[in-house]
């Protein structure tokens, strides 16, 4: 499973899981910050990346846009606001526990919550 991070998730929590074996890049290595979310996320489909982000709403919305569009969509991996966004190891460690759980990701215009 291959993961893009959003600008609302620390480059660290890359580094690390990357350091672990997982596949994942972030907007901040790319260069991609401060990009609208339809670009972003046009990105991570392009390269087949689960998009991973804080924000809910508007990449629930940019899903079905997708979907009524029939653009291109890897996935969406929304980690929940109660998830304490200073604690780059245990994010990393609970994508690698996804990945193991979901080893074909999640399906195209789909959606799923990444717990603690």
């Amino acid at each position: 499973m291959r993961f893009y991070l959003d600008e609302d998730i620390s480059h660290q929590v890359a580094s690390i899981a990357r350091a672990g074996g997982l596949d994942v890049i972030s907007s901040h290595e790319c260069g991609r910050n401060g990009l609208p979310d339809e670009q972003q996320l046009r990105l991570a489909a392009a390269e087949g990346r689960c998009f991973v982000t804080r924000n809910r709403n508007d990449f629930e919305l940019l899903t079905v846009r997708f979907f009524e569009a029939g653009w291109p969509h890897a996935g969406v991996l929304i980690v929940q606001a109660s998830w304490p966004g200073h604690r780059f190891a245990a994010l990393a460690e609970a994508l690698a526990r996804y990945a193991q759980a979901h080893p074909d990701g999640v399906p195209s215009y789909g959606i799923d919550f990444l717990r603690r």
